[in-house]
């Protein structure tokens, strides 16, 4: 457990993305599949693993603070998450467009198409919003911050879909094509106007 728990801690499969299959743990890690099955038993109870039937293990936190983070976050209300989201993505975005990469521009532009294409398509909708801003946070250059959003993502997923069953309109939510336009050119002050209207926006909807 203790080899395999270091390399989630260590980043080698980040927080989200899916663990090898058994056998290839057990080649990487020289240990039997016995051995394989309760290390990962164990961080699953532990909560820095989640198994999904039909598809795989993935990584919900690499330690057991993060874990124990997931715990609370799940218990917070939507209100309560949408007040963190709003401390974490104004800095967050003025951050981006600061430092942002073209690659990064390139990875938010297509989650922006991806979200303005799902129309009434709501869970389309919502994981395209989802990697919108995680494409946005991943902009800052800031593993810490990476890591603490993608703690947050269950619960900012399912804030997105309450204000989108709530609203009648949810892409006319504004300041997502402004957020874009700001970090592609640069622009701080900009950015961090567009994450205030879109945030502003939500709590609307949700203090209805």
């Amino acid at each position: 457990m203790a080899q395999l728990e270091r390399l989630i801690a260590g980043g080698r499969w980040p927080v989200g993305t899916k663990i090898p299959p058994e056998p290839e743990l057990v080649a990487a890690l020289g240990v039997g599949r016995n051995t394989v099955r309760e290390a990962v038993r164990a961080l699953e109870h532990a909560g820095m693993l989640e198994p999904r039937r039909g598809d795989g293990t993935y990584v919900r936190a690499t330690s057991d603070l993060g874990a124990a983070f997931l715990r609370r976050v799940r218990r917070s209300t939507v209100l309560d998450v949408l007040d963190v989201r709003t401390s974490l993505e104004r800095d967050a975005a003025a951050a981006a467009a600061e430092r942002r990469t073209d690659a990064d521009v390139t990875a938010i532009r297509a989650a922006l198409a991806d979200r303005n294409g799902a129309g009434r398509d709501r869970a389309t909708f919502v994981a395209a919003d989802i990697a919108f801003h995680r494409a946005v946070i991943a902009a800052t250059g800031n593993p810490v911050l990476v890591d603490l959003y993608a703690g947050l993502t269950e619960a900012v997923q399912r804030s997105v879909a309450q204000v989108d069953e709530l609203d009648d309109d949810p892409d006319g939510f504004p300041g997502h094509e402004e957020l874009a336009d700001a970090i592609e050119a640069r622009d701080p002050v900009a950015a961090r106007a567009a994450a205030d209207s879109y945030l502003a926006a939500a709590r609307a909807v949700l203090n209805r």
